[in-house]
């Protein structure tokens, strides 16, 4: 069992705790650049659009996980970058710009919808979230002279400079670029004094007032960070299908989204790819488990639906902090076999005075 014992305050905040986490993330990271040469297409697609959805889920994460305001609604922010790259790469705008532009536009959404999250908590700003969904939904479909309604619109191929990225190798090399830097800029934003400040707002509104910190101005920042992701998330998703309509950022998405998160684990950035990898590898092993089912259940029309809630009933029962969750007990045993206590994760029901008397 490894003991890290810190001595300053840089020594706490660095990215990597110690030389283990350097060794194993370089092979991870080694492992995704020459994947291309040793995974098939398919699975390279397949992995693909799990760098698309962790972005998404790092958002989401930034703001339920770490922040504690749920939204079922980001999927709307996803339809916003998604949309603005289809339209300015059929004008022939940079794809850098296109991204950047795409986030800042979903951004001033999300600060748009991080005002009623001063006043409405819990379920009510869930609701509010998910009202916005459909008004972005409506107007993607009403607004056709730009979107093309429910027809739906192609989107070009990307084009970076004099590279023009046409097939998925290349493709899969600009996920994960964009992928890195996202994820080095969210573990850097909660190692920060702001990230602090998110995380004392879930613990505690009341407390974290009482430190000085600004609930309105946080909260809507939260709020715009994770829209950002989710359109830069939204424009590589768009570029990757190469045809959008607004069928595709309903609610069944932001409910996707959602489910993400909790399944790979609250509060923690692992859990944002964990949740990815589950999201997408799913109806792989469903429609494997078709062949072994009664033609009435393997050939029912709802039946990824009827698993994706049983998976999410049994995980909010049985396991709440998500599969990182139950990789960090898993973890633990191996580090202190024999001596693991069944009872070492059990939750305890600790609050201040301040919140009992809400």
């Amino acid at each position: 069992m490894r003991f890290i014992f810190k001595t300053s305050y840089q020594q706490d905040i660095q990215l990597a705790r110690h030389g283990g986490h350097v060794f194993w993330y370089s092979a991870l990271l080694l492992g995704l650049v020459t994947a291309p040469w040793w995974l098939e297409e398919y699975w390279l697609a397949q992995l693909t659009f799990v760098m698309i959805y962790s972005i998404m889920g790092l958002g989401l994460m930034l703001l339920a996980g770490f922040t504690g305001l749920f939204s079922i609604g980001n999927a709307a922010f996803m339809g916003v970058g998604a949309y603005v790259a289809a339209v300015l790469s059929a004008h022939g705008t940079p794809f850098p710009l296109t991204l950047a532009l795409a986030a800042g536009l979903s951004a001033l959404v999300g600060a748009v919808v991080g005002l009623p999250a001063l006043r409405v908590k819990g379920i009510f700003l869930g609701i509010a979230t998910l009202s916005l969904g459909f008004i972005v939904e409506e107007g993607l479909a009403r607004w056709e002279s730009v979107t093309g309604g429910n027809a739906g619109m192609h989107v070009k191929t990307m084009v970076l400079g004099s590279w023009k990225v046409d097939n998925a190798e290349s493709f899969y090399a600009v996920c994960l670029g964009v992928t890195v830097v996202c994820t080095l800029a969210v573990l850097n934003v909660l190692r920060s004094a702001t990230g602090r400040a998110l995380v004392a707002i879930r613990d505690s509104e009341i407390s974290a007032q009482s430190m000085g910190i600004h609930l309105a101005y946080y909260k809507t920042l939260s709020f715009m960070l994770s829209a950002a992701l989710a359109g830069i998330g939204g424009a590589l998703y768009a570029h990757k299908m190469q045809f959008i309509s607004p069928e595709q950022f309903g609610i069944l998405q932001s409910i996707d989204l959602l489910l993400m998160v909790v399944i790979g684990g609250l509060g923690s950035v692992h859990g944002a790819f964990l949740g990815a990898i589950f999201l997408i590898t799913m109806p792989q092993f469903i429609t494997l488990g078709k062949d072994y089912l009664p033609t009435a259940i393997g050939q029912a029309p709802g039946l990824q639906s009827v698993v994706y809630g049983l998976v999410l009933i049994a995980f909010v029962m049985f396991e709440p902090m998500g599969l990182y969750g139950r990789w960090l007990k898993v973890r633990t045993w191996f580090e202190l076999f024999p001596f693991y206590r069944k009872g070492m994760f059990k939750r305890q029901k600790s609050f201040q005075k301040s919140d009992r008397l809400k």
